[in-house]
């Protein structure tokens, strides 16, 4: 069977721009291509338990990532970009998981065992999610780690009223049961070398975070009550303490590893919390929730004033000089930061510094290290200059945890073809190792309203800053079926909403005639189906010609059939045409008279 140029090139069209089988925005912009439509929708109609597998089916950190995501979906979701009011995806994910995550639906098979094994240096999401996909494959991994608990940043970095520890430890047993060895409190160059852990394994992935502070050189920096946000948030996420610090403290930064270390402060014993950054209130890089949760605590924020100079007398902080910044940048786009006004002192006795983090070194200086410390890789596979070790997570540029969790199974795949003898980079599905542009482009559904996105119930500020507690308390059944709701369902099924029939041969267009642009098949029953209606392609974004196919294929069934249509108990068919075309049906007109 043979079909026309013109229904062949119709068809390719259509699998060239329907936008049947594109993802929603939000799973598109997920590091973890989280099918974030699918599981809110179950949420909505309260089938908790099958969103809850929807979820796990990429993630293992559900009900920690609820809490503590950065949820890049939500910057997409087409409610926050039409009304800036985004579905609350993460805080739907933390109820999910709250419902109905139970051990028994985890997915604890591995594959064959290989006679591989594979170190990993970190416990964190990078290294955590690295060890899961490769013992998924069959390898057998060790995770090595200089901490005594698992989790890495995120047991050590974000607070325990933010991320309780017990949910980290439940949702880490996971490895557990996969297989995975630990060997905590194991520090790489001191207590095993990294040349000695090449040896042992045959690969090496290094995940081991981002865990020293910076230290801005400023006047005063190394005045008695100066400390990196990175050792102030450890010792208080082990210890609940920290005894060196003061009653009076000035965080400088203005991100979410800030306005932990200013809330902290406060769970400590402060009498006084101030913040100070070089962005000003509109630009400040810390979550809004963070922010709005700080100034309710009674931070008192100094957005747009620079640190000058730390005050101190007899070797000990007494204060700190701050100014309005007039601008960041200078005419090159270079960090210049320039002041304007007069200065102001703020009486201090502590000053914690939150303006980023480094990666140290494991490998003993064998591999370079860029900007904050992070690994010269392979940005496709996350290789290294040696053939067996690859990066992930912060040391690698991931900045978030679902980030971390990405690279970490980038990295794992990448080993895992290293440890077969495969190309590192044929046929890589990078859909699935990082976020991707989604071709979808649909208009809002007619009547669209503005809803207005519900928030989640935090305890009083006066009672939460007083302990280590968790100070979100979540959804309620009735509020997260309610946000889930409010999920527009993001694609593109217009036409197949529009016509009944196409629904009987596929899920969209695209799908429809795939077989005839790539094998040059089609049911004839499907062309038969079509009643040139057009609705399908009036209702198409892209007015793709659907009706067009079906007719002109109808043709070329015909002709190749000898002049009669292809469908059984299709006789009367042929009638109709010689019919057609008779004296006794047919009404001539000559000379303007029938």
């Amino acid at each position: 069977m043979i079909f026309s140029e013109g229904v062949i090139k119709n068809a390719q069209k259509i699998v060239d721009d329907c936008m049947g089988h594109e993802d929603a925005f939000c799973q598109s912009r997920c590091p973890m291509s989280t099918d974030v439509k699918k599981y809110v929708n179950l949420i909505g109609e309260k089938k908790y338990d099958e969103a809850i597998k929807v979820i796990r089916e990429k993630l293992f950190l559900p009900n920690t990532l609820g809490r503590i995501c950065a949820h890049p979906c939500e910057k997409d979701c087409r409610r926050g970009v039409e009304f800036n009011q985004p579905v609350a995806i993460a805080a739907l994910k933390r109820f999910a998981a709250e419902q109905a995550d139970n051990e028994s639906i985890w997915d604890t098979t591995t594959g064959s065992p290989t006679g591989k094994k594979v170190a990993i240096i970190g416990a964190g999401p990078a290294g955590a999610q690295a060890a899961i996909d490769l013992r998924k494959k069959g390898h057998a991994v060790t995770i090595f780690d200089k901490l005594n608990v698992v989790g890495g940043m995120m047991r050590v970095g974000i607070p325990e009223y933010r991320l309780p520890r017990d949910i980290i430890d439940r949702e880490y047993s996971y490895l557990d049961k996969l297989g995975v060895e630990m060997k905590l409190g194991v520090e790489i160059g001191k207590d095993i070398s990294f040349n000695e852990l090449r040896e042992k394994f045959d690969g090496v992935i290094i995940a081991h975070g981002a865990h020293k502070g910076n230290i801005i050189p400023m006047a005063g920096h190394k005045a008695e009550g100066v400390y990196p946000a990175t050792e102030y948030l450890k010792e208080i996420s082990l210890t609940q303490q920290f005894p060196r610090a003061g009653k009076r403290v000035m965080v400088i930064g203005g991100g979410d590893v800030a306005m932990d270390c200013a809330r902290s402060s406060w769970r400590i014993g402060a009498t006084e919390v101030y913040q100070c950054s070089l962005e000003d209130m509109a630009k400040l890089p810390a979550s809004q929730e963070e922010i709005h949760e700080s100034l309710e605590e009674g931070v008192v924020f100094n957005a747009g004033w620079g640190p000058l100079e730390i005050i101190e007398k007899d070797g000990k902080v007494t204060g700190i000089k701050i100014q309005k910044v007039k601008s960041i940048l200078d005419k090159e786009g270079k960090f210049n930061p320039q002041y304007e006004g007069e200065a102001k002192i703020i009486e201090v006795d502590t000053v914690i510094m939150a303006t980023g983090q480094l990666v140290e070194d494991v490998s003993g200086g064998v591999l370079p290290q860029t900007r904050g410390g992070r690994y010269e890789v392979d940005k496709e596979t996350l290789a290294t200059k040696l053939d067996n070790v690859f990066v992930a997570g912060d040391a690698a540029g991931g900045f978030i945890v679902v980030e971390a969790m990405a690279l970490g199974r980038k990295a794992a795949n990448s080993i895992d073809r290293y440890l077969k003898g495969q190309d590192l980079r044929a046929d890589r599905d990078l859909k699935n190792e990082w976020t991707y542009e989604t071709k979808l482009n649909v208009p809002l559904p007619e009547g669209t309203e503005d809803l207005q996105r519900l928030h989640t119930n935090m305890r009083p500020a006066e009672e939460r800053k007083k302990d280590f507690a968790q100070s979100d308390l979540g959804f309620t059944e009735e509020q997260a079926v309610k946000e889930a709701s409010r999920c527009l369902v993001c694609e593109c099924k217009l036409c197949m909403r529009e016509c009944v029939m196409m629904n009987d041969f596929g899920i969209c267009p695209k799908d429809i005639v795939a077989g005839l642009v790539e094998e040059g098949k089609m049911e004839a029953m499907l062309a038969y189906s079509c009643n040139a209606c057009d609705n399908c392609t009036i209702v198409c974004p892209h007015e793709l010609p659907m009706k067009n196919i079906f007719i002109g294929s109808r043709k070329d069934f015909v002709k190749a059939n000898n002049g009669e249509s292809p469908i059984k108990g299709h006789g009367a068919i042929k009638i109709h045409q010689i019919l057609g075309f008779s004296k006794l049906f047919t009404t001539k007109i000559r000379g303007g008279k029938k």
